[in-house]
């Protein structure tokens, strides 16, 4: 096969494997944010301590993060017909990515957001923070670095996980491999294939990095004193009747 046949073949394969990480990225990382701080603020000593629905959570999210992608795949094939209407195509695979890519962002957002200094949500509750301003404006803000190095390995992993997608007609890189790299013995293309995928995930790693130790830097440079201003501290009222005595 010559450069002429295979670029449009390789131009459409990476074209579907990008649609298909971008928008299971985007799912997985819309449901698994929350999901991940819901595990901590749960847990036993949270915000909003709830031993049963940590434990229930944590029992899903378990289970979503030991089946393995084929078999997921399998299984979800009558949710994902009511979904998109087809099992096949670039549109389909995105369920099954989007599925099983949320509760494997869920736990690293809960091992980021564990890591959060406890003092700087002591301060905000001792200033009258609640539970939503803490999440909002300590958890996620203070654990940033880590949720964007999360991301990075989210993405990388469903990059994986829709070259598996590609074996069962998902489209994208996985299938150019195995139709024409391996089934029409398409040594050279299949190595194109691999290529291709190690580049990519090499830039995504790397600007994952950047961008989280940029994040980290910033943050050491401004200190954990902007995010405590949240409240206007009130002058007590006895402290104005003495004035005005």
């Amino acid at each position: 096969m010559t450069w002429s046949e295979m670029q449009p073949l390789l131009s459409q394969s990476c074209s579907e494997t990008l649609s298909m990480v971008l928008w299971s990225t985007l799912i997985a990382v819309v449901a698994g944010l929350p999901l991940g701080i819901l595990l901590v603020l749960t847990d036993r000593g949270g915000l909003i301590q709830n031993v049963v629905a940590n434990k229930a959570i944590g029992q899903i999210v378990n289970i979503g993060r030991s089946m393995p992608f084929i078999i997921l795949m399998v299984a979800l094939m009558t949710f994902t017909r009511w979904v998109t209407g087809t099992t096949i195509g670039t549109t389909a695979a995105i369920v099954p990515l989007a599925i099983g890519g949320i509760p494997f962002f869920a736990r690293l957002v809960e091992t980021a957001v564990r890591e959060v200094d406890h003092g700087l949500v002591e301060a905000v509750q001792s200033m009258g923070g609640n539970t939503w301003t803490i999440v909002r404006k300590v958890l996620v803000p203070e654990a940033l670095p880590s949720l964007i190095a999360s991301t990075t390995t989210t993405i990388i992993a469903l990059i994986g996980y829709s070259a598996m997608a590609g074996t069962v007609g998902g489209g994208g890189l996985g299938d150019l491999a195995v139709r024409y790299g391996y089934q029409r013995f398409e040594t050279e293309l299949m190595w194109i294939t691999v290529a291709i995928l190690a580049v990519v995930i090499s830039l995504i790693q790397f600007a994952g990095d950047f961008a989280a130790r940029s994040l980290h830097r910033r943050g050491a440079r401004s200190g954990p004193a902007p995010k405590l201003r949240l409240l206007k501290a009130k002058e007590p009222a006895s402290a104005d009747v003495g004035k005005v005595a």
